[in-house]
């Protein structure tokens, strides 16, 4: 048997190398730039393997990119003495927003796409000006959730929509389908339809009617159940449900 030293579990070194991160110098510049690029890569892997246009690079950039704004922003206000070390931080948390905005695209059936990734986009900057500051704790914690919210939690997300009391439907029809058809369907099952919008859409060969609404009920439902029901009704071509 031996026993340590009590020397051994003091931590004047830790202390020093935490103190010298905190610090702005070449070392803890380094660190925080290479810590934004594996925090951003995370997260950018995640939305790359789901096959998002912001994927693995876009996610890099924008929180390397945050991450130096405020390194140099510190610099400024080591080397200018009064001036307010937050100044970039509020712009790079404003201005992050039009890079998001340019992700989320409304397609022709009225469907929202990219929301998510916006968020991400958004993260990914926060955690940069996180780690730009110095606040590597708090870097990774908020890496670690971030990753669990978007992986777990993605599946929790897709159950509660699949399980929502009501659901935005779009469907292409030919000349045998008939709205009374749909309206009996409704009646048998319980369920409300409401917010029509029909239109017209055009292939090489022929041009179907489309329809957008939704399905309202008191009870939850299962929405694959629903939308195989609809597929059965004479003249329906295509049905799905709208995100």
């Amino acid at each position: 048997m031996f026993y340590l030293k009590k020397e051994v579990l003091k931590v004047p070194y830790i202390n020093q190398y935490s103190s010298y991160l905190q610090e702005i110098n070449i070392f803890s510049i380094i660190v925080r730039l290479g810590m934004s690029l594996i925090v951003g890569g995370i997260l950018g892997t995640e939305r790359g393997l789901r096959n998002r246009p912001a994927g693995f690079m876009t996610y890099v950039l924008v929180c390397i990119g945050s991450t130096m704004v405020m390194l140099t922003n510190q610099y400024i206000a080591v080397t200018n003495p009064g001036t307010d070390p937050t100044r970039l931080a509020a712009q790079v948390v404003s201005g992050i927003g039009f890079l998001g905005a340019g992700t989320i695209i409304v397609t022709r059936n009225d469907e929202v796409r990219g929301l998510t990734t916006a968020a991400g986009l958004w993260l990914a900057a926060g955690l940069g000006i996180a780690i730009g500051t110095g606040f590597y704790s708090g870097a990774v914690i908020g890496m670690f959730f971030s990753v669990f919210a978007l992986i777990v939690l993605k599946k929790v997300d897709v159950y509660i929509k699949q399980h929502a009391k009501s659901m935005e439907v779009y469907l292409e029809h030919n000349s045998q389908f008939s709205l009374r058809k749909l309206s009996d369907f409704a009646c048998e099952n319980h369920f409300v339809l409401y917010d029509m919008q029909r239109g017209k859409v055009k292939t090489l060969e022929e041009e179907f009617g489309t329809l957008i609404f939704t399905v309202g009920t008191s009870q939850k439902f299962n929405h694959s159940d629903v939308l195989e029901k609809i597929y059965t009704l004479e003249g329906i071509e295509y049905v799905r449900e709208i995100s």
